[in-house]
């Protein structure tokens, strides 16, 4: 059994107080399946958790936490998050054209 901590890609304390890592390989599967366009983008991804524009909850799962950073007018970028107490699951990481509905929890 191999008992060595899967490597981090990048890490993240988000203006609400915890910290969210991301593995190397979750990181593989969200660029290489999810969503390609994210590629090469893990320090962008860092700086939406580090210092969002806001902050909803999910109306889906009060423990998912979607972070948005407007990059140029009408395109954000949204890291979606599930949040434990002092840290987070990235789920994923995207460009939308919209901010998603939800109730807003921070706000820069």
């Amino acid at each position: 059994m191999d008992s060595r901590q899967p490597e981090t890609a990048f890490s993240a304390l988000t203006p609400l107080d915890f910290s969210v890592s991301v593995s190397r390989d979750r990181w593989n599967l969200i660029t290489s399946l999810k969503h390609p366009a994210m590629s090469g983008r893990e320090a962008e991804v860092q700086a939406v958790l580090q210092g969002p524009d806001e902050v909803r909850r999910s109306r889906r799962d009060e423990s998912v936490l979607l972070f948005y950073k407007l990059e140029r007018p009408g395109r954000w970028l949204c890291a979606v998050v599930r949040r434990a107490v002092q840290n987070g699951f990235l789920i994923t990481a995207y460009p939308t054209d919209a901010v998603k509905e939800g109730e807003r929890i921070w706000v820069k």
